[in-house]
């Protein structure tokens, strides 16, 4: 199996990363300033499961042609469009594309463009972030992916694929309902990003402050019951893990989304808040928080693009 995959940042330097530590033939798509990097120092990971160096095959968009088997879209939601035009000269008859980017919207896109016979969906939990030296940092174990086509029957390369991840090293669970579990990867990070992004503080924190872990109670809840209104209901293990994990005072876990504003990057507002927001009001349940957390992330992005951000010392 021929793997392309699209930028080397956090989650796909991760995952190709280890792929390739593990014997598969995977090429990064990158930009000329990565490219040159990675060629200069190979791609370096820093992870309590070993930190390691690895040479890496990097190409540049203008230098791929439809000759994969599968295309990892690991990028922001708000790089779609152009990550889409950047594939494409790689994808032939028989490629399909696996995205691992946060919300649903991005599924529809890609079945509308290359078909839902081509298009599966993904999920990672995997919290990694990209140094500014180019380091992929590996913040916590976690680091499983959920993955599937969006037909009922799975076809071979779904097991291929799964037998390559898993041999990386990285948990590769087949999902036979992939939308499903995009809503409750949906449902879990809408309310670690609405929270930690909104209070600039990571889960720990909120939940010490005592009103704010009702707070995150109620925005969980809310979720939820967008999800079951969608037509997916969590079930119990579900509820019992994330109204557990909302709730520790020592949890140090917040949004990439909330990292990115700390360190004034760009952010993933609409297809997080935004879209939690609309799915609030259109379902008529409370949005008071979700309204703060997307107006204040707009705010953000105002600033940002005016370049009125505090400067850093």
């Amino acid at each position: 199996m021929k793997i392309l995959v699209l930028g080397a940042g956090g989650i796909g330097g991760y995952v190709g990363g280890r792929l390739t530590q593990a014997g598969a033939d995977v090429t990064f798509l990158v930009r000329e300033k990565r490219k040159q990097q990675l060629e200069a120092g190979g791609l370096r990971i820093e992870s309590v499961y070993g930190s390691a160096t690895i040479t890496v095959k990097a190409k540049l968009k203008s230098e791929v042609g439809p000759e994969y088997d599968l295309v990892l879209l690991t990028c922001k939601a708000y790089d779609l469009p152009d990550a889409i035009e950047s594939v494409a000269p790689a994808i032939g008859e028989q490629t399909v594309i696996l995205p691992l980017l946060n919300g649903i919207a991005h599924i529809e896109m890609l079945t509308k463009r290359f078909g839902a016979a081509r298009t599966w969906g993904g999920t990672a939990k995997i919290a990694v972030q990209l140094t500014p030296e180019g380091t992929v940092r590996h913040l916590n174990d976690w680091r499983n992916i959920t993955f599937g086509a969006q037909e009922e029957v799975q076809p071979p390369k779904v097991a291929q694929f799964q037998a390559l991840v898993e041999k990386a090293g990285i948990e590769a669970i087949v999902s036979p309902n992939i939308r499903r579990d995009l809503w409750m990867k949906l449902t879990h990070l809408a309310t670690v990003a609405t929270m930690t992004s909104l209070l600039r503080a990571n889960v720990g924190e909120i939940v010490r402050t005592g009103d704010g872990a009702a707070m995150f109670q109620e925005v969980l809840r809310t979720h939820m019951e967008v999800a079951t209104r969608e037509g997916y209901k969590p079930d119990q293990k579900f509820i019992n893990y994330y109204t557990d994990l909302f709730s520790q005072a020592d949890s140090t876990y917040e949004a990439s989304l909330a990292r990115d504003i700390e360190r004034g990057g760009q952010i993933e507002s609409d297809h997080i808040l935004g879209f939690m927001l609309e799915k609030c009001r259109a379902h008529g349940l409370p949005d008071q928080i979700h309204r703060a957390a997307y107006v204040a992330a707009k705010a953000y992005e105002l600033r940002r693009a005016a370049n009125r951000l505090p400067q850093r010392a």
